[in-house]
């Protein structure tokens, strides 16, 4: 019904930039909220930040002022640009999108930050 496919991972060094796109094929409405969880290695996956249909934002302390999420509704897609990357920002990144009461999640996307 609803399918999320990420892209945009990759090795970056620490002050580099990368940007995510996630593509929702299925069921999609510009209302459904969508967002970027992260899972590093040896942790639990943690909320990074979310998106309302009307653009709405919040982010983890922990990427503010560094991410961005933004969302292109004609184009069923939803985009992370991440700046000023740390190393502790290493992790995989996955897309989710709240369609009541379900949370559909991708298949994720790697980014690692190192020199």
């Amino acid at each position: 019904q609803v399918q999320l496919v990420e892209s945009g991972g990759g090795l970056v060094q620490p002050g580099g930039s990368l940007r995510l796109s996630c593509e929702a094929s299925g069921i999609f409405s510009s209302d459904y909220p969508m967002g970027w969880h992260r899972q590093a290695p040896g942790a639990l996956r943690e909320w990074v930040v979310s998106i309302t249909g009307t653009g709405d934002s919040n982010y983890a302390n922990s990427v503010k002022g560094r991410f961005t999420i933004s969302r292109d509704n004609a184009k069923k897609t939803v985009y992370l640009q991440m700046n000023n990357l740390k190393p502790e920002d290493t992790a995989v990144y996955y897309c989710n999108m709240f369609v009541s009461p379900t949370v559909y999640w991708g298949q994720g996307t790697q980014v690692t930050v190192s020199s």
